[in-house]
């Protein structure tokens, strides 16, 4: 019952991160449907008090509160319930990393956003994201039951696909950062958006293929797909809105801000697909003296 209520406890957490990166987006989307002059960069600086600016930004620091003081209560309860060793070091690496995120978002204020800075602190903050899905997926039932193995076959291996899935969404997530932030143009951006998509289409598509019938590696594939599908449009929306906006600035805002939000679920469910192939499928030339349940390539 305990690890049912963490598991519980978890994707509230989840939740409340993917609001912060919403919040984040929306901080940091430069035309933001105001009439001052890049914001929300000013940050209050060159915004009258009480500015929709300054409002966002405040509702972001509250959030990133919350979040921080969430982790510390996950990392207490992972401690006092969990019996296995890594969950417990990944709870000490989830305040770590969410204090990490929270020290550049200063960074990112206090230095009026250098483009580095801002950069890495967005792929982090995703990337914890994932952190907290992830532990969803290791606190729930079904990992509790243990893996449904099933053999790799094939060239390239699914394992090596998946392993480099999160890679390549990582590097995608760090060009839209670096595109939001005027570090590099949008044409790095679109064809990194066509190849990511490409190899996610082909890493689902494989894992379909072969393995049917396996639950686990079904429903991560079919979510991960149906994300990228809706991150593709937002997208084009996005960039759409960006290039048609003639004044009407909160339809950018808001197309950007759920394609970063949707962004971050794409790396939360790439990475959620690699942990689900490396747990259940197996090397083709391993040997296991064990006998667990294998399921056959489906035709």
């Amino acid at each position: 019952m305990q690890r049912f209520w963490l598991h519980r406890y978890a994707i509230v957490l989840s939740v409340c991160t993917l609001l912060l990166v919403v919040a984040g987006a929306t901080v940091t989307s430069k035309e933001a449907g105001l009439s001052v002059p890049d914001w929300p960069l000013s940050y209050g600086k060159f915004m009258p008090p009480m500015t929709g600016g300054v409002l966002f930004e405040h509702g972001h620091r509250m959030i990133g509160a919350t979040v921080g003081m969430l982790t510390v209560g996950l990392l207490i309860w992972i401690l006092r319930v969990e019996d296995r060793s890594w969950m417990r070091k990944l709870g000490w690496v989830a305040l770590a990393w969410v204090s990490t995120v929270g020290l550049l978002g200063g960074l990112t204020v206090k230095l009026l956003t250098p483009p580095p800075v801002s950069i890495t602190h967005t792929c982090l903050a995703q990337l914890f994201f994932s952190l907290t899905v992830a532990i969803c997926v290791f606190t729930s039932q079904s990992w509790l039951n243990g893996p449904e193995l099933v053999e790799d076959h094939g060239w390239p291996s699914l394992r090596s696909i998946g392993s480099a899935l999160p890679v390549f969404v990582l590097a995608q997530i760090a060009l839209g950062a670096g595109f939001r932030h005027r570090a590099v143009g949008i044409l790095p951006h679109i064809i990194g958006a066509m190849m990511v998509t490409l190899f996610i289409l082909i890493a689902c598509m494989f894992v379909l293929n072969q393995f049917p019938a396996h639950k686990a590696l079904r429903r991560s594939s079919i979510a991960l797909l149906s994300i990228t599908f809706a991150q593709l449009i937002l997208g084009v929306t996005a960039y759409l809105t960006r290039l048609l906006d003639s004044g009407q600035q909160l339809s950018m805002v808001l197309a950007t801000v759920a394609h970063v939000a949707t962004g971050a679920s794409t790396l939360a469910a790439s990475i959620v697909l690699a942990i689900q192939i490396r747990r259940n499928v197996r090397p083709a030339a391993a040997e296991s003296t064990e006998t667990p349940q294998l399921i056959s390539r489906a035709s």
